[in-house]
């Protein structure tokens, strides 16, 4: 989200934009998992389970998604609760269709050549650009900075994210559980009846989220065993017997939750290198397109040549969703 609200604002100033995502597809942290059972197709959201919107910059947009019908209110969630329609990496997609993404490319390093910036990826090189933005949770941006603006390393360092483990369960016939959310029960933060959300397919599939305590205590298990036991935590909380499940599994984000630093964005002007995402200003998805926005107007404060030329940009996630945004003469790229 954040690479590419960064890329938006970019190519509506009349940048070119490229972007380079290590995903096979759009999402990042809004993933959405499809499943084919012998009860049918499953669908779990199982990363951000809705997202707020406060901002009246991105209420706007988001208007614009709901008329696009890519976004719709959940208001069991509460008043103010979006959801992607059919499925939360809906808005990612769509706002990713109008830029030229290359998925697939995990990136490795970024290096200065010539005071441009060429980009290192495990399966290629892309470059040379002009700039480049860091679009990536904390943990995944520090090492990419660390060999060229040790003061947005730190920065990077000192945001530590909060893991989560969550579960992912189809079953052959509806939980017998009143609400569609379940909140705060033992070692469960979240548990949320997914068929019930907007546009979703009608099989019974439930996500649930464990606390970031339980999960850090349990980061290093299997899938197998951390969906067995919040299996059994979600029977406990529901309290009545589940029914058959015909799908079953556990994703772990290790950088699920971000801590929030107040910086908003960070860029260098010098060496023409920023930085945008939510661990910048809050554990939000309307804060890491905020984070984008701002980086976007700090760039383009600075980062146009007086020469006339054409720009290109490119974008990460995920995770979750790992992006870099680059700028090069003639093109500006954002790396994801």
């Amino acid at each position: 989200m954040a690479g590419l609200s960064c890329a938006d604002a970019l190519s509506e100033a009349g940048y070119q934009v490229a972007l380079f995502d290590k995903a096979r597809g759009a999402g990042g942290r809004m993933s959405t998992r499809r499943v084919d059972t012998a009860a049918g197709q499953a669908n779990f959201d199982h990363g951000a389970q809705y997202f707020t919107v406060r901002d009246q910059d991105f209420e706007s947009l988001v208007i614009g998604w709901s008329n696009k019908g890519v976004a719709q209110r959940w208001s069991e969630a509460g008043a103010d609760t979006w959801v992607g329609v059919p499925a939360m990496n809906s808005v990612i997609k769509h706002m990713a269709s109008q830029h030229d993404v290359e998925f697939g490319f995990l990136v490795k390093a970024l290096v200065r050549k010539d005071s441009k910036w060429e980009i290192i990826g495990e399966t290629g090189i892309r470059g040379l650009f002009d700039a480049v933005v860091v679009a990536l949770p904390a943990e995944q941006a520090a090492p990419l900075l660390s060999l060229n603006d040790f003061s947005m390393a730190r920065s990077a360092l000192l945001a530590r994210s909060q893991p989560c483990w969550t579960a992912m369960f189809a079953f052959a016939s509806s939980v017998s559980y009143q609400n569609d959310i379940l909140k705060d029960a033992g070692p469960i933060t979240w548990a949320a009846r997914n068929n019930a959300k907007p546009g979703r397919t009608k099989l019974e599939c439930w996500v649930v989220q464990a606390s970031a305590t339980w999960s850090f205590s349990n980061l290093e298990e299997t899938p197998d065993i951390i969906a067995e036991a919040l299996k059994h935590e979600l029977e406990v909380a529901v309290g009545t017997p589940l029914p058959d499940s015909v799908y079953s599994t556990a994703h772990r984000w290790r950088y699920a939750l971000s801590s929030g630093t107040a910086l908003g964005s960070l860029w260098n002007d010098v060496l023409q290198l920023g930085v945008c995402g939510d661990w910048l200003l809050g554990p939000r998805v309307e804060c890491a397109w905020l984070s984008g926005q701002a980086l976007a107007i700090q760039m383009l404060d600075t980062a146009i040549p007086s020469r006339p030329i054409q720009w290109q940009t490119s974008m990460q996630q995920e995770a979750s969703t790992e992006g870099c945004t680059i700028m090069r003469s003639a093109t500006l790229a954002r790396i994801e």
